[in-house]
């Protein structure tokens, strides 16, 4: 089976960090733990990977640090008091970060 996408972590500095013309070729997805999935076997995607100083992550590395990263937020959010933990008006409810399995 052909890899469909592959990973990689970068961190992203702002605005230029994904142009317009990026998401059209390639349609990068960012995750937690600055992990960004993007179209595996183009080479626009390499481009911007190289550009943006991205260290190539396989599936596995990448669920990991992602899979922490939520981890983290889980915790961060347990330890909230109640009253922050609820919906707020005129304000998008919090909820609690769930898992995310990345795709091959």
């Amino acid at each position: 089976m052909a890899k469909t996408y592959q990973y990689c972590v970068a961190e992203n500095w702002g605005k230029g960090f994904i142009t317009n013309d990026d998401s059209i070729k390639f349609s990068p997805s960012g995750f937690p733990g600055n992990v960004w999935r993007v179209t595996a076997n183009n080479q626009d995607a390499n481009r911007w990977i190289a550009g943006v100083a991205g260290v190539h992550k396989t599936l596995s590395e990448a669920q990991t640090i992602v899979d922490e990263a939520i981890t983290q937020a889980q915790s961060e959010w347990d330890a909230l008091p109640e009253n922050r933990k609820a919906p707020t008006a005129g304000l998008e409810d919090m909820t609690r970060p769930e898992a995310i399995i990345l795709e091959e």
